[in-house]
């Protein structure tokens, strides 16, 4: 087996090349939690004190989707705010979701991907390097925010991982 970056067809090449590591990532992290158990999704840790696996899925979603507005330069819309749900709760910390099927919270993450790909169809290689607003006050280039979707992903795929590990040794 060959591995290799290949653009979309329909995009850009630049924009493919960034787009096809968000989707490899994607693709990815479905194939890690695959199959997976409600109690598995929902646990948290050897103590109970780690993000679960669901509230990781969702928190990438949700991170994901604030992408998608940020380089279109729009705000999001207050009913996919609403079924998201917040990036932090009161605590400072991910919001609880405990007892949502795999199915549901993949089936939420298959819209924002397809979001995103409708997104980079439409950009030209030419407007990655605009700049847009980030957090913080600090700004962004669009290539870097279409790299950080890939990079957040596998930064918490590994957490999906090592939490995976502790459940099959519990």
């Amino acid at each position: 087996m060959i591995l290799d970056l290949k653009g979309e067809l329909t995009m850009e090449p630049i924009v493919g090349l960034l787009y096809s590591m968000v989707d490899g990532n994607y693709r990815r992290l479905k194939s890690i939690v695959g199959g997976m158990s409600q109690r598995e999704l929902d646990y948290k840790g050897p103590k109970q004190n780690y993000n679960s696996i669901a509230q990781l899925l969702r928190h990438l979603a949700l991170v994901d989707l604030n992408w998608v507005f940020r380089i279109k330069g729009e705000i999001m819309p207050l009913n996919l705010e609403n079924k998201y749900g917040p990036i932090l709760d009161e605590d400072n910390r991910l919001p609880q979701f405990d007892g949502i099927p795999l199915d549901v919270l993949l089936k939420e993450y298959d819209d924002v991907m397809d979001m995103i790909k409708t997104l980079c169809q439409q950009l030209t290689d030419l407007q990655l390097t605009r700049i847009i607003e980030y957090e913080n006050g600090n700004q962004a280039t669009i290539q870097w925010g279409i790299w950080h979707i890939a990079d957040h992903s596998r930064y918490h795929q590994a957490h999906i991982n090592q939490l995976r590990k502790w459940f099959n040794e519990s």
